[in-house]
C-alpha cells in the first residue's frame, strides 16, 4: 500500500519481498560510488531492509521504496532516517535511484515528495542532507529541493556538507 505518490512513482515501505531487486541496485558500484557501505550484497541490503522496517516502527519513517507507476519495477529507495551528526541525532535525507533511471528527473520528484510527506503528514521540523562534495548530481538535487545554506563536516573519516532545511524554510514561498 503507498504512503504517497508523485506524478511518476508510488511511495510505499520496503519490505524483504524488495531483497532481489535491491540488491541489484545496491550492489551497482556506480550507484555505491558515494555511499559509505559501500557496494551490498545481499546479506547487507537484506540488513538494511530490515533495519528500515525498524525505523518505520521507531520513528514513523525511515527509507521509502520507489516503485515506477508505468512498470511496477522497484527504481530505489528515499526516504528520511535517523542519523547521528557530531553528537546530535538528526532526520537525514536519502536516496539511491538503479543508474537506468538516473538523469530523468526522479531523483528531485522523490525527494520533494518525501519532503512534502515528512514537513506535512510527520510534522518533521527539519531535514538535514549529507553530501559530499564531489556528488555534483546528489548536490544539484538538493539544492532543487530547497537545501542552500550547508555546513562543510567530517562524517565518518570523510569531509561532506551538511545542509539543513527546516520545516518553516521549507514553506515559504
Amino acid at each position: 500500500m503507498p504512503l504517497f505518490e508523485t506524478p511518476r512513482l508510488l511511495v510505499r515501505e520496503l519490505s524483504r519481498q524488495d531483497l532481489p531487486a535491491l540488491t541489484a541496485i545496491l550492489s551497482d558500484p556506480e550507484v555505491m560510488k558515494f555511499s559509505l557501505r559501500g557496494v551490498c550484497d545481499e546479506q547487507m541490503t537484506g540488513a538494511f531492509i530490515d533495519w528500515c522496517v525498524q525505523c518505520y516502527a521507531n520513528y514513523g519513517m525511515g527509507q521509502w521504496a520507489l516503485v515506477d507507476k508505468a512498470s511496477g519495477e522497484l527504481v530505489g529507495f528515499c526516504g528520511v532516517s535517523p542519523e547521528q551528526v557530531a553528537g546530535v541525532q538528526e532526520a537525514s535525507l536519502g536516496y539511491r535511484l538503479a543508474t537506468r533511471y538516473w538523469r530523468q528527473g526522479l531523483a528531485s520528484e522523490a525527494v520533494k515528495g518525501v519532503l512534502e510527506y515528512v514537513f506535512s503528514q510527520q510534522q518533521q521540523p527539519a531535514v538535514i542532507a549529507i553530501i559530499e562534495s564531489a556528488n555534483v548530481a546528489s548536490l544539484r538535487v538538493a539544492q532543487k529541493a530547497g537545501f542552500n545554506a550547508f555546513d562543510t563536516v567530517q562524517f565518518h573519516g570523510r569531509p561532506v556538507r551538511v545542509y539543513r532545511l527546516t520545516h518553516q524554510h521549507w514553506k515559504a514561498p
